[in-house]
């Protein structure tokens, strides 16, 4: 991506987050207190458009499938559940620290660089007689100032200072040398400063359970799950018994998980505490490649049908040396977001590991009687895995538009519209007497307003002139607007009585429609 690319999506980006808090989608969590780092709160359209998205999910993940069932798993996880998983213990990401900033940064995500290493063995202040004998480097890559090296070194060094009123430039710095690397992986790429060795850091939140807890008892611990498919696996055998299945079959579960991320970046996209939306489909061992290429092509339809185009949307086959231990075929579904192409969800084939697992460290019995084949058997896994947070930052970020109109006066302005699918959009309609100091107009639109409440989210609004209101409108993806003027009244005759004017978001067009066919109009376009 060129600079000037980069740094169009950058504002745009930027765009997206200012309507975001603007308009009450996303908020910083306790941002009052400074805000909680990689945490953050749907305001009242934000909470609406997930509600949209996850009852979407589910209504065609369980409601229209007889072959998935659903289920609610405890947030708290009891820590033999993920130890047999291999979460503790395993789950984990190599750490460096920045020896002059302290910086956290993942290991395997440093940019390998080259360029000159100026090593030195300490510093002094010659004046005062303070010297530390420490050694430290500073990378300087091509075209960078050799002296960049010496302010940040003496600036590493400043840290050690007993007296505060020495200034970092007054210090000396001792043995400089030089030596030519390439592909390092050592120093920090803002500063250039030496990192720490790597050291893994475990992801997972951990906690304690019960009165025993205050003792240091090791039973008392628990986890916050760091994803909702192990709930799934040992609700398995329950699910299985209680609900007369047969192969192939699905568990799906939405819910909160927690991670406890180094670098949470890109907005909503890398958080700490986010919500998954998941499958596990459960199968013969012959039939598992074949349900995820399935499964790949039912998830791309879903996110055509919620607004999302299938040209935005990339495939990756994940190689062989690239994929979890326990898959045997994985596909990451990614989109491209203004920040670069990232992952919405995975599509894995997970084979019968997981219950495997939970077979040998629990002790019980998780095989399942296949009527079909007359035999037990532990069965294979498809999981279709969706981050809803990323999800709903991807409907944001497509729904984002913004284009120059002329007004009913012949001035240029530019139109900021949320382009939303009608049936994700947070509000479906909203209801707009023309005039709100004519108490005709402005009854007939109460009376629209609660016949169309219990069937779609509808917003109310008085308040402006109603070009103003439009664009209101527009800026939170509101899909139609219905105004309520005089021809409504009837007062320019008989015809018109008791229609309405019926804006489109997307093309600004009008037409006038019943009120006695507006909520099979509305309904018929919304779902």
């Amino acid at each position: 991506m060129s600079d000037a690319a980069s740094e169009k999506n950058t504002v745009l980006m930027e765009k997206i987050v200012s309507l975001c808090k603007r308009r009450g989608f996303i908020f910083q969590s306790a941002e009052i207190y400074g805000g909680l780092n990689g945490c953050w709160d749907y305001g009242p359209l934000g909470a609406e458009l997930k509600r949209n998205l996850k009852e979407y999910w589910w209504r065609k993940n369980v409601q229209e499938r007889e072959d998935i069932l659903g289920m609610d798993g405890s947030i708290l996880t009891h820590q033999e559940v993920l130890k047999a998983s291999g979460h503790v213990g395993g789950f984990s990401d190599p750490m460096c620290d920045c020896l002059l900033s302290k910086a956290r940064l993942r290991a395997d995500q440093i940019e390998p660089q080259d360029g000159v290493v100026y090593s030195y063995a300490g510093a002094f202040h010659e004046e005062s007689g303070w010297s530390v004998d420490r050694g430290y480097s500073v990378l300087v890559t091509e075209g960078q100032d050799e002296n960049k090296a010496r302010k940040t070194a003496r600036l590493y060094y400043a840290q050690f200072l007993t007296d505060k009123q020495i200034s970092p430039k007054k210090l000396e710095l001792a043995d400089e040398s030089t030596e030519k690397v390439a592909g390092t992986t050592q120093f920090n790429p803002e500063n250039g400063s030496l990192l720490t060795e790597p050291r893994e850091f475990n992801l997972m939140f951990k906690t304690h359970m019960g009165a025993s807890a205050e003792n240091g008892d090791e039973s008392s611990v628990a986890y916050l799950r760091p994803e909702t498919a192990q709930t799934i696996f040992t609700q398995f055998k329950n699910v299985a018994e209680t609900n007369r299945v047969k192969l192939p079959f699905g568990i799906a579960q939405i819910g909160k998980s927690f991670r406890n991320e180094i670098n949470p970046r890109n907005y909503t996209f890398r958080s700490r505490e986010f919500e998954q939306m998941e499958i596990e489909f459960f199968c013969r061992p012959d039939e598992g490649m074949d349900l995820t290429d399935e499964w790949l092509e039912l998830r791309l339809k879903f996110y055509e049908e919620i607004g999302i185009p299938r040209e935005h949307l990339h495939i990756l086959d994940v190689p062989d040396g690239e994929r979890a231990h326990y898959s045997k075929k994985t596909y990451d579904i990614e989109y491209e977001f203004p920040f670069g192409i990232q992952e919405l969800e995975g599509v894995a084939y997970r084979t019968d590991y997981d219950l495997m697992k939970h077979k040998e460290c629990s002790g019980k019995p998780l095989d399942f009687f296949d009527d079909e084949t007359k035999e037990k058997l532990i069965p294979h896994v498809v999981e279709p895995s969706a981050g809803c947070d990323r999800t709903i930052l991807a409907l944001i970020c497509e729904a984002f538009d913004e284009e120059t109109v002329t007004d009913e006066k012949g001035k240029e302005e530019v139109r900021t519209v949320m382009r939303f699918s009608p049936r994700m959009a947070p509000i479906k309609v909203a209801v707009l007497p023309l005039l709100k100091n004519k108490p005709g107009l402005v009854e007939k639109a109460r009376k629209i307003q609660q016949m169309l409440t219990p069937f779609m989210t509808v917003f109310y609004d008085e308040t402006a002139a109603i070009g103003r209101r439009y664009r209101r409108q527009d800026e939170v993806g509101t899909p139609f607007c219905v105004t309520i003027d005089f021809d409504t009244l009837g007062e320019s005759g008989e015809e018109l009585k008791d229609t309405v004017t019926l804006r489109h978001r997307d093309s600004m067009e009008q037409e006038r429609v019943s009120i006695a066919e507006l909520r099979n109009f509305l309904l018929d376009r919304i779902h």
